[in-house]
């Protein structure tokens, strides 16, 4: 398995990720988004498992500021999720092509 989780410190639910990996033994890298962003690559490859609107936080102070409620377009969604972590949902949790959104231990255990 190769295990990247994308989450923030302060995310209740990025920590928890964290700890179950760390309980099970298995090696992971962790992003944090408020230090580092997804690179276009990366969010490609989340594509494939989750949608753009699913990955979007509606709950952000930036998602009200940048009226991401009227825009229509995914290209132009992606585009600004990309160049505004803060409004990712967290935490994504990638294991090569597959991802998950969100605590999602029944989904991680398949890959094991």
């Amino acid at each position: 398995m190769n295990i990247q989780i994308f989450g923030r410190k302060k995310c209740f639910d990025s920590k928890k990720a964290e700890r179950y990996f760390k309980e099970r033994k298995i090696k992971f890298q962790y992003i944090d988004l408020d230090i580092k962003a997804i690179s276009k690559g990366e969010l490609n490859s989340i594509k494939k498992n989750i949608s753009i609107n699913d990955l979007i936080n509606q709950n952000t102070k930036e998602f009200k500021s940048l009226n991401l409620d009227k825009i229509i377009s995914l290209e132009m969604k992606e585009e600004i999720l990309l160049k505004n972590p803060k409004l990712f949902k967290t935490p994504i949790v990638r294991n090569g092509n597959l991802a998950s959104l969100g605590y999602a231990k029944e989904v991680w255990e398949k890959w094991e």
